[in-house]
């Protein structure tokens, strides 16, 4: 993870530039590294039946598996708009799979703001991989 991922910021912005999105004109992007060190992108795709488009994030992370990477480390998303954007609830829980919950999420915006949550800050309590896991008779802290 880095401190300020100004490539992951770059891709984004570029493939936001791709965004198919003739209904809302929201364009979204994002980028995310993989543990690889690789950068996968990915722009919203929307359709008129409305639940059938994909968000950036998701196109991103299937961009990345489809490359052979399966650990997310950090993800950049932008977009234009009055506040910065953060991932959908869909898009949350594809992280906590891919990421965990200290996967960094930078939410970013076309004037320059950032801002870096994790994951976790997110989707607090995420039903994820360890949730059906075998119990081992340990309880989870508070």
């Amino acid at each position: 993870m880095t401190d300020s991922p100004e490539d992951l910021f770059e891709a984004a912005f570029a493939v936001r530039e791709m965004a198919y999105v003739p209904y809302s004109h929201y364009g979204v992007g994002a980028a995310l590294r993989a543990a690889s060190g690789r950068i996968y992108s990915g722009c919203n795709v929307e359709n008129a039946a409305y639940p059938v488009g994909t968000c950036a994030e998701a196109g991103a992370i299937a961009a990345m598996v489809a490359g052979g990477d399966r650990d997310l480390v950090e993800i950049a998303v932008v977009a234009e708009g009055g506040a910065l954007v953060t991932p959908c609830g869909g898009c949350r829980q594809r992280i906590v799979e891919f990421g965990g919950p200290k996967a960094a999420v930078w939410a970013g915006d076309l004037r320059g703001r950032r801002r870096r949550i994790t994951a976790e800050d997110l989707l607090p309590l995420a039903f994820g991989p360890k949730s059906m896991a075998p119990d081992t008779g340990e309880q989870e802290p508070d």
